[in-house]
């Protein structure tokens, strides 16, 4: 049976926290709250309900991607399967749910974002950018210019006599 899959609007708890495995795989938590937020008629007051407080585990460059992106308060349009988190800890079990994440991005609703296309090996920990566990929060992003792939249909080159996307 397959997990069931969640798509929604949440926001960050806590900045993602990177870590990587033994061998060398990218993976960040990213603790979210869902939540319902609705108008009393009577009050015409805005009215929290309840929340869903899930933990967010993404992998590789996603993982590196949204550890450099996102932050604690940011709204994101997130979609991934929901799962179940088993441990035992001092002989207690303990359970919860947890969420695989499968995309994750910024909602414009409420900000603006500037996307660059990450190009595989040009930034992240691989390269000796950062020393292994070490959180980026609080850097500035770097800005490289990203070399597109030379057979891109949709890359930008007023040399070759074309300045805007093929379409």
């Amino acid at each position: 049976m397959a997990l069931p899959t969640l798509t929604g609007v949440g926001r960050l708890t806590a900045d993602p926290e990177l870590r990587f495995t033994p061998s060398s795989k990218a993976v960040a938590s990213i603790p979210l709250a869902f939540n319902s937020r609705r108008l009393n008629q009577q009050t015409q007051q805005w009215e929290d309900g309840d929340v869903l407080y899930v933990r967010g585990t993404v992998w590789e460059r996603l993982a590196e991607n949204a550890a450099e992106t996102l932050e604690k308060g940011m709204e994101v349009v997130v979609t991934g399967e929901l799962r179940t988190e088993s441990w035992e800890k001092d002989g207690v079990k303990h359970e919860r749910t947890a969420l695989l994440i499968r995309s994750i991005a910024p909602s414009l609703a409420f900000a603006t974002a500037k996307v660059t296309k990450a190009t595989p090996g040009a930034s992240g920990p691989q390269q000796g950018g950062q020393a292994r566990g070490q959180s980026q929060q609080g850097r500035p992003p770097t800005s490289r210019p990203a070399q597109p792939p030379a057979d891109d249909p949709w890359a930008v080159d007023a040399a070759k006599g074309y300045s805007e996307p093929p379409f």
